[in-house]
């Protein structure tokens, strides 16, 4: 009878998260369309060479915090108010610093790594969403510790529709000042978004739950959130920094065998932009459904029920592997009517040729990162994240000198792919011998 409430708390869990996932996901998508065709292959280039700095000050701003709150809370180790109010002045300091870290290093990063001086402001505006992004993760890891995704959704919905509404009333006026300022104001309308988001799940706070009182505040309650958070974030450090290191290596590279930086920045954001964002349109299904994977995960695991862990494990990744290969075999037949009818645009189809083959390993190795952190793996998943990280470099670099252009861009994504997939898959093998 018990197992049976658990099923059914897990189906309704990840039932609302593909439900809200889908409506969500589909405000995103006219958003990114949107920002796409405005902005145009110069701008979404521009755009697309922020993207890693972003990538990392989200993940060291977050702390893996929904994911590592989620687990303590799922395991009822501490009271779920401690843990939140615990962790909000520790994330206040963080934040601050790391702003003023990222206001620092700005200069140097837009003139003399990424060779446009352009990018300074954009990056100054990337900083101030760190502790917007920070403080609704902490709020997130709550209900996903709780099972309770339903606030989580809306919040989410209520975020997209918010900046949609912003981008869409602004953008066509702002573009005609500069691309430049279009760009800084797409970032910062992130962080209204993230209030939006934070306004609405605090509502669905148990009310006494908001009330401040410095005897909630446990070193304790920090303290076991972090032996996650900080393994498991540091296995995303890593990936993100690695990420951050590519356009920076990439442009260098390619500046020194001989190619304009026109070229550079248009061909980084189609493949970005246009083809990577193609192939993964699906991939909110992965995540949503790998978001409920992680308390459930830990519960059994918790109490060594491996068989249900395999199976939870199997039905995520088959469900996952279904929905890429599906979504994949109908855009490679037709690629070019995709890319016209979402971007105006016919760039980006050979790279989607190349890609194709091996984007089924993207719907597999989300779901499998989380099942590791589910299971107390943060620390191998890290080692992974390393190694594989150091990989991709050294092939973007020494594919970059044989003058392939992009290309040694796109088969180093395929290489680390496979590697940190298998990996994966090798670990969990091991722990739970299935």
């Amino acid at each position: 009878m018990l197992n049976k409430i658990k099923n059914n708390i897990f189906l309704k869990s990840t039932l609302v998260l593909l439900i809200g996932g889908t409506i969500g996901k589909v405000v995103g998508f006219i958003l990114k369309i949107l920002v796409t065709r405005t902005l145009g292959s110069e701008g979404m280039g521009l755009y697309s060479m922020l993207s890693p700095t972003m990538s990392l000050i989200t993940v060291i701003s977050t702390l893996s915090y929904p994911t590592s709150i989620s687990k303590v809370i799922s395991e009822k180790s501490e009271r779920s108010k401690t843990i939140i109010l615990s962790l909000l002045p520790l994330s206040i300091i963080m934040n601050a610093v790391l702003i003023l870290i990222t206001i620092l290093f700005a200069k140097t990063l837009s003139t003399n790594l990424l060779h446009n001086s352009s990018l300074y402001y954009p990056i100054i505006c990337i900083s101030i969403l760190a502790p917007f992004i920070s403080v609704s993760s902490i709020i997130k890891g709550y209900f996903w510790g709780k099972q309770n995704m339903f606030p989580y959704m809306l919040s989410n919905f209520l975020e997209q529709v918010t900046r949609l509404i912003l981008i869409g009333i602004f953008i066509p006026k702002i573009i005609k000042i500069s691309l430049i300022h279009s760009i800084c104001f797409i970032v910062l309308v992130n962080a209204i978004g993230e209030v939006i988001s934070q306004i609405v799940m605090i509502y669905y706070f148990p009310k006494k739950s908001i009330e401040f009182n410095k005897k909630y505040i446990s070193k304790t309650a920090v303290k076991k959130v972090m032996e996650i958070s900080i393994p498991s974030t540091s296995s995303k450090i890593v990936g993100s920094f690695s990420y951050f290191l590519e356009p920076i290596i990439l442009t260098n590279v390619l500046l020194f065998v001989g190619y304009q930086n026109d070229f550079i920045i248009n061909e980084y954001g189609i493949i970005n932009a246009y083809a990577m964002s193609l192939l993964l349109l699906p991939a909110f299904f992965t995540q949503n459904m790998s978001t409920s994977l992680i308390p459930e995960l830990s519960k059994y695991y918790s109490i060594k029920d491996y068989k249900m862990c395999i199976k939870r494990i199997k039905q995520i990744v088959l469900i996952s592997c279904t929905i890429g290969a599906v979504s994949t075999f109908i855009i490679v037949l037709f690629p070019k009517f995709f890319l016209n009818l979402l971007y105006k645009t016919t760039y980006g189809i050979d790279y989607i040729r190349i890609l194709s083959p091996f984007t089924i390993l993207f719907y597999i190795e989300y779901p499998l990162s989380n099942a590791l952190q589910a299971l107390g793996k943060s620390k191998e998943a890290m080692k992974i994240s390393i190694t594989s990280s150091i990989i991709r470099l050294i092939l973007i670099a020494a594919l970059s000198l044989m003058r392939i252009g992009m290309y040694s861009l796109i088969l180093s994504i395929i290489a680390n792919l496979i590697y940190t997939t298998y990996s994966y898959y090798k670990i969990l093998k091991k722990t739970l011998t299935f």
